[in-house]
């Protein structure tokens, strides 16, 4: 499933350049995270690498995007199709 954002976050702009699929935005508030971009970064890492930087956790999975693993690889590969 995609992840996702919370309020929590303090724009600490860390997360922003971990993502390899270009997924994550500064928003209005806070930073957001493009649903159709996200892999939770299967196909480049093993785990979610803005979860990895991220100082305060606030990046939890999106219980509205759920997806599996193959569903997350159909879209890592449809993301660097050339």
């Amino acid at each position: 499933m995609a992840l996702i954002i919370t309020d929590e976050c303090i724009n600490c702009d860390v997360c922003e350049p971990e993502c390899p699929n270009n997924a994550i935005s500064q928003g209005d508030e806070i930073y957001i995270i493009d649903p159709d971009k996200c892999t939770e970064c299967v196909g480049h890492f093993d785990t979610p690498q803005c979860r990895e930087v991220c100082p305060v956790d606030c990046i939890p999975e999106d219980p509205n995007r759920v997806e599996s693993q193959d569903q997350l690889m159909v879209k890592f590969v449809k993301l660097t199709a050339k």
